[in-house]
């Protein structure tokens, strides 16, 4: 069964624990916690052995597991600290942009260098390094992410693969998703209206709110025995938490249902 999570960044606004219990309200299996410096840190990187009991309490009492966890740097220090939480708290994938610009060479080589050894430093904690095509960075479409692939030689290393990012690449997901979920640790998910730079308001990136073909991505995904977390996260301004609430009610009931139908829940 593919499980069903998301990114804790959706309420930024709450604690942990109310983030947490509301999670599990709308249905999920689990949750990506958020250790997004100066955005979301629901898990502080700098004091997460403070936090371990704390988060594993929570975490017990509403039923829900540890997908991943969002760094969003490839600041070494931050990444050390986030192998060793995630090794402590059983958190299995570790979350990183790819860094920028597009179509620079240079940029493409230093991003796979240090994407390599970020992922051979999170080896010896048994956990993965997920990386995703970004609108914007040295990694941005089905060819670069194809590329990276080939050169990032670490098993530790894996594609977290985000359609919101490949359709505003102008690219169509349920397509380009074939050629590289042989490597897929990790699924980022949201929709979409437009191919824009910007996903939009938060309301716009709900699944089945937007233009993107979710089911069509899916049952590429599922054809391909794809088992890993799929974790909404969606980034915008800061939302009452009723409304993030609604965000993640919405988009569990059209997952569920997809993946109802496709007989993987």
């Amino acid at each position: 069964m593919i499980k069903l999570g998301v990114n804790t960044v959706l309420f930024k606004t709450v604690s942990f624990a109310e983030a947490a219990r509301l999670i599990k309200i709308c249905g999920y299996d689990g949750l990506e916690i958020s250790a997004i410096q100066g955005m979301c840190e629901h898990l502080n990187l700098d004091n997460w052995k403070a936090q371990e009991g704390e988060l594993r309490s929570i975490m017990e009492a509403n039923d829900l597991k540890f997908l991943s966890t969002e760094v969003a740097s490839h600041d070494f220090t931050r990444l050390q600290k986030a192998f060793e939480a995630a090794a402590a708290l059983g958190i299995p994938v570790v979350n990183v942009g790819p860094g920028g610009p597009s179509d620079d060479e240079e940029a493409f080589k230093r991003t796979v260098e240090t994407l390599q050894k970020l992922a051979e430093m999170a080896e010896p904690y048994g956990v993965s390094l997920c990386a995703k095509a970004h609108v914007g960075g040295a990694i941005y479409n089905t060819p670069t992410t194809l590329r990276a692939i080939r050169e990032i030689t670490s098993p530790a290393f894996g594609i977290d693969m985000d359609p919101s990012h490949i359709y505003r690449g102008g690219e169509q997901p349920e397509e380009s998703i074939k050629s590289v979920i042989s490597s897929m640790k990790h699924i980022h998910i949201r929709d979409c209206t437009g191919r824009q730079p910007s996903p939009g308001h938060p309301f716009k990136q709900m699944c089945g709110s937007g233009e993107i073909d979710l089911f069509g991505y899916f049952k590429a995904a599922v054809d391909a025995n794809y088992d890993g977390p799929v974790c909404l996260e969606v980034i915008g301004p800061n939302l009452r938490v009723e409304e993030s609430t609604l965000v993640a009610a919405e988009s569990y009931g059209y997952m569920n249902a997809c993946l109802k139908i496709l007989g993987a829940r």
